[in-house]
């Protein structure tokens, strides 16, 4: 009858540990971060196809996405997809695409830290080569570091804020890959 209580406790202990860690997990999936894999190579060369990220949930509670920040948001034209792409414009900017180059609020976009120079970024079905754009409130101008490769606000227009899953901040997998994403205008 002792082997039985001991079995019978030790299940039991068991058992509520295993809801205990559920209890946590689900708590820092829904109100704290939540991880992603990144699918395709619209951010390569800063992500690759496959990668998992943590994406911060609760940031945009106090702080909005600002320039350089990557943020993992429900997709415009499906929103059964999230897409991962940078901030480029956030609301009050205006965003320009000419001969190549990324202009924001009238000056060059200093793209160095986290692209190549030899980067050329070409206009879209929604904000045309030589044309520029506001970037309306609570919206924001996004796109893909694979300019040539990356469907982006380029094609179909603003982020809205209330699209905005959050922001990501670190890379788990593949372990050799493992690094914090930083802000590079910070």
């Amino acid at each position: 009858m002792e082997f039985l209580r001991k079995i019978y406790a030790f299940l039991l202990d068991t058992v509520q540990s295993l809801l205990l860690i559920f209890a946590v997990f689900l708590v820092i999936y829904i109100f704290l971060f939540r991880p992603f894999q990144v699918s395709g190579s619209s951010m390569y060369p800063t992500f690759f196809d496959k990668q998992y990220i943590l994406t911060n949930i609760i940031t945009l509670k106090f702080n909005n996405p600002k320039q350089g920040d990557v943020i993992v948001f429900k997709a415009p034209n499906d929103p059964e997809k999230d897409y991962i792409k940078r901030v480029i414009g956030i609301p009050g900017d205006t965003v320009e695409v000419n001969n190549g180059n990324v202009y924001v609020n009238g000056n060059l976009l200093n793209q160095n830290n986290f692209l190549q120079s030899s980067v050329k970024t070409y206009g879209g079905a929604f904000l045309r080569e030589g044309a520029s754009i506001t970037v309306p409130p609570d919206s924001y101008f996004v796109m893909g570091d694979n300019r040539s490769g990356s469907s982006d606000s380029r094609e179909w227009g603003f982020v809205p804020l209330s699209s905005i899953i959050g922001k990501s901040f670190f890379v788990y997998w593949p372990f050799n890959k493992i690094e914090v994403i930083k802000n590079p205008y910070d």
